[in-house]
């Protein structure tokens, strides 16, 4: 039971002067700021529900505010509501009940009219494997580096909680952290693992690292060059275990986050989260007002592992059928093989109170058969509670008038820079200097999903045209070599980069004129969105997020105006995507005022976090509808 005394703020790291959260009040001089939350609940009474937090702004702990101070008013469907004749003469309501998830006490807003605008701020827990700029091996890293600073900025308590990963090459990034001081144990896997928190604050978002030998070691956070390590499932425990330890033990800017917040958990390596909640705290009365939201970046992984492995989770026995999973018949190697093991992300879908993925596309995607991964029935039953939001992109860091990777700037005023971007990359790899060729390229993972065994097949025929094509990107040994031997065997048409580097890809964008992404499935995908915003026209498969943010060019719209942002292709053949290429270089050569007009289009799309942010607001007021997950 020492978890559950720590969770319930006895442990050592919390400092014995630090009020219970239940006990904290915000200060006088705090802003607010409000946004409208409107709610129907099951019993159909249909009352609006207005609610409303303060936001933080500064990280001081005070005794209280006095209530006589503060005009509240609230709109409720509860049973408890207190009518009042405000100074103006209109009708209010006041409601002295904390919000569920903020915990902090409702602030004043008038209702006039029929609508009101209120804004409502949460404490959000991100859960995930990676986070940049501290640790990225894809768009996972991406999102979860960048949407959070995207919420803190409108006002909500968002912590990030991730490894520590020390790998000699990368351990830099971390120098700034501060040690909070902090040591836990949690009970998985046999006995007691003792973790520490680490902790920077920065761009209004509070990055916690869980820090545990296992975390340290070469190669990414995943694997290395012998695969990926045996030890995942016990490193991911680790993070899972302390990340619901963290908001009630960290007494962050002076008061934890409390009981009242809400777990964004990121893939199979957070999977076990909304696990514990059920199964380890709730039995007890801890985060009886928690909700989880499980975001699907890529639903090819699941954290599957022998059955007998369920022991080491530090779950109670009877739990065993949330993670359960049996592989069918014919994926089984032995007659006594028995296919049982346990699926992480299995046990994530079947207890988080809503479920997210990184695009629309991709949320009908993973209901079938054919991109569910065996948890398409699974996945379709809880439709209800299933919605995609397309990620964003860092507009700061991706950004053509200022990016501090590329030679010249140009921006959608001024496209006189994207030409000497190109010339400049065609010296950097020693090709012919030819403004009036059309570079083609591709930047991502050399492996199956990416599509690069179609571009191995395709390279012969497309090099025929008077094209120039760059790849970048690392992954498969074998697709390496042959990029080794096609920028020999093209000499004057084709350059390979092995390996990922940021500049060089910032170039590329900037330099390429068509962008090929011929992935099999996307979850969402961010390099086109990248290309888009600076002026290179993506040719795509048309699936997951790829088709829901490349529009098909229309040059023949029912307007009388063009439209569209690039080319989308399917099937998924060799032919297929040759078609549209040679579309795109046709219009390249020949149709420059279209082609121009596919770039502005591109750039002028929104792809900032800001847009994505306030879907995900929408989603953490749904979860608020229904009661938490029990069993």
């Amino acid at each position: 039971m020492e978890a559950l005394r720590i969770a319930r703020g006895s442990a050592a790291c919390v400092s014995s002067e630090l009020p219970s959260s239940a006990a904290i009040r915000m200060p006088r001089n705090r802003r607010f700021a409000f946004v409208g939350v409107s709610s129907k609940r099951d019993t159909g009474e249909g009352v609006r529900a207005l609610r409303c937090a303060s936001r933080r702004t500064d990280r001081e702990t005070t005794s209280g505010v006095d209530g006589k101070d503060l005009e509240k008013v609230l709109v409720r469907d509860s049973p408890v509501d207190y009518q009042k004749a405000s100074p103006n003469g209109k009708t209010e309501v006041v409601d002295d009940t904390p919000h569920p998830i903020t915990g902090g006490e409702e602030e004043p807003t008038t209702i006039e009219g029929s609508e009101t605008t209120i804004q409502v701020t949460y404490n959000i827990i991100f859960v995930t494997s990676e986070a940049a700029p501290y640790s990225k091996t894809g768009g996972l890293g991406d999102v979860c580096g960048s949407l959070p600073i995207s919420l803190a900025a409108r006002g909500h308590r968002v912590m990030v909680v991730s490894p520590k990963y020390l790998n000699g090459v990368t351990d830099h990034l971390f120098e700034g952290l501060s040690d909070l001081g902090c040591r836990i144990k949690v009970s998985c896997f046999g006995g007691e693992q003792e973790v520490a928190f680490f902790h920077e604050y920065r761009a209004g978002v509070d990055w916690v690292f869980v820090d545990h030998p296992s975390y340290h070691r070469h190669g990414s956070p995943y694997g290395d060059n012998y695969g990926a390590f045996g030890d995942n499932q016990f490193r991911f425990t680790l993070l899972c275990h302390a990340a619901c330890e963290a908001p009630l033990v960290l007494p962050l800017g002076g008061f934890t986050y409390g009981q009242k917040c809400l777990f964004l958990v990121n893939d199979w390596h957070a999977g076990l989260v909304p696990v514990l909640l059920a199964a380890k705290y709730r039995p007890h009365g801890v985060y009886q007002d928690a909700r989880s939201i499980v975001i699907i970046h890529n639903l090819a992984h699941q954290g599957v592992e022998p059955a007998t492995t369920y022991g080491n989770l530090g779950l109670p026995a009877e739990w065993y059928g949330a993670l359960e999973w049996v592989f069918p018949m014919w994926t089984r190697r032995h007659a006594l093989d028995r296919g049982e093991a346990v699926n992480i992300l299995k046990g994530a879908v079947v207890t988080a109170d809503r479920l997210l993925t990184v695009s629309q596309g991709y949320a009908w995607e993973i209901t079938t058969p054919e991109g569910g991964y065996g948890l398409n029935e699974l996945l379709s039953s809880r439709k209800s509670v299933l919605n995609g939001i397309t990620n964003g992109i860092d507009v700061n860091d991706w950004d053509p008038s200022s990016d501090k990777h590329i030679p010249f700037h140009y921006s959608y005023d001024d496209l006189a820079g994207k030409v000497k971007c190109k010339t400049a990359l065609q010296e950097e790899l020693g090709l012919a200097v030819r403004p009036d060729c059309p570079l083609i390229a591709f930047i991502g993972r050399l492996d199956y999903q990416k599509g690069t065994d179609l571009i191995q097949s395709a390279i012969p025929e497309l090099l025929q045209d008077d094209v120039q094509f760059v790849m970048l990107g690392s992954g498969d040994p074998d697709t390496e070599n042959w990029m080794r031997y096609a920028e020999g065997t093209y000499k004057d048409k084709f350059r390979g980069w092995v390996g990922f580097n940021v500049a060089i890809s910032h170039r590329i964008t900037a330099g390429c004129d068509i962008l090929l992404m011929p992935s099999r499935f996307e979850p969402c995908g961010l390099n086109q969105l990248y290309a888009m915003r600076y002026g290179a026209v993506p040719v795509v498969h048309a699936t997951g997020g790829l088709r829901d943010t490349v529009e098909n060019f229309d040059p023949f719209s029912e307007e009388g105006i063009e439209r569209g942002t690039g080319w989308t292709f399917s099937p998924l053949t060799k032919e297929s995507m040759l078609g549209a290429l040679g579309n795109a270089i046709k219009t390249y050569k020949e149709h420059k005022s279209s082609w121009e007009g596919l770039m502005r289009r591109g750039m002028q799309r929104n792809c900032s976090w800001d847009n994505a942010a306030v879907q995900y607001e929408q989603i953490f007021s749904w979860a608020l509808l229904d009661p938490p997950y029990v069993k």
